[in-house]
């Protein structure tokens, strides 16, 4: 613990470093402990109802205003002043509190609901060939609750959700692929009745996997040359599927070309640039980002900003380049559940990004002290003199911050288009 000492609030000056022995909700400032920059913050620590504040001398840039003895005897008899009406920044911080309960609340209803549409997906694609009209139609209709859900709203707030898969893994990856596909779809105005049959098409990309053995998907070291090219038929079987189900011609388009790269390198027909359609590009492109974060062997993934780094920095030759700005946009540079080092030194992770200012994301910040259900929030857009520095690995954070952020294994999306610009991770 830094050395620190009490001082008179008419000691206080620009430069100062203060510790507030408030709860978080008791002040207006984005953090307990900060230097002061402002006489504007010196006005509202004096606001706060407190006779004395404490300080840290060395991480100040000054000393406290000296007083005389008559002036220090004069303020330390005087009562403290009474608290002031509550300020603008704090009713902010209060509704941003209200607002996390009400997620909180929410978050186990949402996540129960994810699950469910996974588990109606399994239940649909196990009986998908014995009743194909009706599990087609089920699946329809599904997408278009998405869609009309994804496509309408004004904004959208973009959650982590939670690890609770119910073994629901790969189903959970389909409806990633969907939702994410979808997100990219709005941003790029795609119209409703093309969005639909892409919605299909991402649901059932993988329908041709159900036909590689167990001890395939699930091998953790590398694939021989001979099981890589198992792996590859599933795209020629899912096609045929998709043609015996009779799935829009998009659908199939999809489930054939999902895994096709835009520099020629893909497969299964090695096709380039624009001679794959963009339904197909565009599902490219979220299924490869999910496979980076949930690896379909189970092992451990990337972060999802790595994930993000490595298609733009390494493999961005791989994907549509205007498909792949668009992803970034929608996800930000530090997407939901990314692991930050702000600028003045405390540890976030990225609770909730708005896809109309990806680069202002709403944090959770790890503080000693602070109980993690009353976690400090942080919404970067109202901190002008605060930047995120650094995404962090997981296994660089210390263990007591890690389970405190409690950043999830399992990369899943939900998208809130009811409250525009609301939420956190579930």
């Amino acid at each position: 613990m830094p050395e620190t000492q009490d001082i008179l609030l008419e000691q206080l000056q620009v430069g100062l470093y203060v510790h507030l022995d408030l709860k978080w909700f008791e002040h207006p400032f984005a953090f307990s402990h900060f230097k002061i920059k402002s006489q504007e913050q010196i006005h509202q620590l004096r606001s706060l109802g407190l006779h004395k504040i404490r300080i840290d001398p060395s991480m100040s840039d000054v000393q406290p205003i000296a007083l005389s003895a008559q002036a220090q005897a004069i303020a330390a008899a005087a009562p403290p002043p009474p608290p002031a009406p509550e300020s603008p920044e704090l009713a902010v911080k209060r509704a941003m509190m209200e607002r996390m309960r009400q997620q909180r609340e929410n978050a186990a209803r949402i996540e129960h609901a994810f699950i469910d549409t996974a588990r109606a997906m399994k239940d649909m694609e196990k009986s998908i060939f014995a009743r194909p009209a009706e599990n087609l139609q089920k699946a329809s209709e599904m997408i278009g609750k998405i869609a009309d859900s994804i496509l309408s709203a004004p904004e959208l707030a973009i959650h982590v959700m939670g690890d609770r898969t119910g073994g629901e893994e790969i189903y959970l990856h389909s409806l990633n692929v969907t939702m994410l596909s979808m997100m990219i779809a709005r941003d790029i105005k795609l119209p409703r009745e093309v969005a639909g049959p892409m919605g299909v098409g991402a649901m059932f990309h993988d329908i041709g996997v159900r036909n590689i053995p167990d001890r395939v998907l699930t091998k953790t070291e590398a694939w021989t040359h001979s099981e890589q090219n198992l792996y590859e038929t599933h795209c020629a079987v899912g096609t045929e599927m998709g043609h015996q189900l009779k799935f829009p011609a998009a659908a199939v388009a999809i489930v054939r070309d999902h895994h096709e790269m835009f520099d020629g390198s893909g497969y299964p027909r090695h096709l380039k640039g624009e001679e794959i359609g963009v339904l197909a590009r565009i599902v490219c492109i979220a299924n490869y980002y999910d496979r980076l974060c949930n690896p379909v062997n189970g092992t451990p993934g990337l972060t999802p900003h790595e994930a993000l780094s490595l298609m733009f920095a390494k493999n961005r030759g791989k994907f549509d380049p205007k498909l792949l700005q668009v992803f970034i946009r929608c996800l930000g540079v530090y997407p939901p559940g990314t692991i930050v080092q702000l600028s003045n030194g405390a540890t976030g992770m990225v609770a909730t990004i708005n896809t109309e200012k990806p680069n202002k994301p709403e944090l959770v910040v790890y503080e000693a002290g602070v109980p993690r259900e009353d976690a400090i929030m942080v919404d970067m857009e109202r901190e002008a003199d605060l930047n995120i520095v650094r995404a962090i690995k997981p296994s660089q954070v210390p263990k007591e911050i890690y389970a405190y952020l409690s950043p999830r294994k399992r990369v899943s999306y939900y998208f809130d288009a009811t409250k525009p610009g609301q939420g956190a991770a579930g």
